[in-house]
This record gives structure tokens, sequence and C-alpha cells, in this order.
């Protein structure tokens, strides 16, 4: 492959999450959308309800059923989420089909377990960034083989947790953007020292404030940054008042990764 047709092939959101200081901040919607009466996480329908009201990505995860197929699940276990009972890898995809998705609150609804690439396509319909959390018992290649089966490129990131992960994704899909962690200078240096080129990197600092200096070292490098203020920082916000999520941006947060993403876009006055 040239050079050229491999700058051809590049993902869009490499270009698009390039640092820069004069971008309006992004919303990162944890698990499709949580603690929302009526809509389970990780469903479709419940994604496509949120993007009806606010710009944000989406991050979602994936998980295999017995027969090999891609859905969107985060437990092992169906209990928590769904009318189901046990692990989601003793049922074929035909018989998820019989089980319902339940809310946060434990409120049954009409909806299904979703084929990973029905969300695929979807997203690139529509024009909807997902940020793509893999299983343990799914392979990144399988992943990365249906991102390009649908032509989703340019609104997949996948998203990585240590090297040799962060490695794996790469040598994966050289042209697709990670989500890597670098919630401390020994991290960032673990990712400098790869063969993972900065542009290929959006940095997840963690679900704790780092200093502004940190940052900035990231800004510097060209990197943006996302904080998971899922739990206790969305906590804080809640109890001592919304005003955080602006006051973390100027810190240096680029991407709040948030399990209140109304609350979130009020806030910063983000509106479709």
């Amino acid at each position: 492959m040239t050079e050229k047709q491999t700058e051809t092939n590049k993902s869009a959101l490499i270009s698009r999450f390039a640092y820069s200081s004069n971008k309006t901040p992004i919303i990162s919607v944890h698990r499709g959308g949580k603690s929302i009466e009526n809509y389970p996480e990780n469903c479709l329908e419940t994604i496509k309800y949120i993007n009806d009201s606010i710009p944000a990505i989406y991050e979602i995860d994936v998980a295999k059923t017995k027969d090999n197929v891609l859905v969107l699940m985060h437990d092992n276990s169906l209990n928590r989420t769904s009318t189901g009972e046990g692990d989601i890898t003793n049922y074929t995809y035909q018989e998820l089909q019989q089980i319902n998705l339940e809310d946060d609150f434990g409120n049954e609804t009409t909806f299904k377990i979703p084929l990973f690439k029905d969300v695929l396509i979807w997203a690139k319909t529509n024009h909807v960034i997902l940020t793509i959390d893999i299983k343990k018992s799914v392979s990144v290649n399988q992943v990365v083989a249906l991102v390009k089966e649908t032509q989703a490129e340019d609104v997949a990131i996948i998203i990585t947790y240590d090297m040799e992960q962060a490695r794996a994704a790469y040598n994966a899909s050289p042209n697709l953007l990670l989500s890597v962690s670098a919630r401390n200078d020994k991290e960032l240096d673990w990712l400098l020292h790869s063969e993972i080129p900065t542009e290929n990197m959006l940095a997840f600092t963690g679900i704790q404030l780092s200093s502004e200096i940190f940052y900035k070292k990231l800004h510097d490098l060209g990197i943006t940054c996302m904080l998971g203020t899922l739990g206790n920082l969305d906590n804080q916000a809640q109890a001592k008042g919304d005003y955080l999520y602006q006051k973390w941006v100027d810190l240096g947060v680029d991407v709040i990764a948030t399990d209140r993403p109304f609350a979130v876009a009020a806030s910063l006055n983000i509106t479709k």
C-alpha cells in the first residue's frame, strides 16, 4: 500500500479529534445512555432518543453470543439489564430475540439486544460517533472487520485500557482513532515510546481529575483529553452544582464521558 493510499484510508476522526483550543466540548454518553426511565443501556432506541435532543458521541459495549454474533451488552450475565438469565455466551442471537431489555430501574421494555452491525450502520447513516468497548470474549480483529465491512471507519473509535490492548488495536486498525489510557505521566510515556502515532490517540485520563499541567502536556502533543465523570464526579456535580462541568472543561478537559448527558449539555450550553 502506498503512503498516499494509507493517508486516504485514515478515519476522518483522526483529524476531527486532533486537539484545538477553540473546539466545543464533546459529551460521551456512557453505555449508550444510563439511568433513563424506559430506556435501557446499550440499546439502539436509547441512543436514538438521546441523539434527538443533544449532540454527543456514544460509548457502547460489544459482546459475543454463543453462535459468534456481535451484540451490545456490558455484563457477561443477562440478569441485570434484561428479562433473561445466565451468561450471554449461552444463547444464540436468535434465542436472545425472545428476551427484552430492562432499564436501570427494572422496568421491562419492548426493546431487544441490538446487533453491533445494525448499530454501526445506523451510526454511519446518521453521522453519529461510537466509542467501542470490546469485551474480553471478543477479538479486536472481529470488531475491526465489522467496522470495515460496514464502512463505518469514520464513526468508530476503538477503546483500549493498557499498552497491550493499544498495540493490538493499532496493529488491527492503524487507520482508526484509538481511545488510549493516559492517566498519568508513566502511561503517557509508554504511549509516546510505542509505535502508535499520537494522531491516532484520544487520551482517556481516567475517572479522577488530572492537573492542568498534565492536560496541557497532552494538548501540546496534539492529543485531545477525555475525562470519565461517570460515577464520583457526576455525583459531585449532581450534589454541588452542574457548574462543575464547565470548571473541568476550563481545566483542560475536551470530552466528558458521563452518565448525565442531558445535565452536561445544559450546563455547557451544548445544543443541536
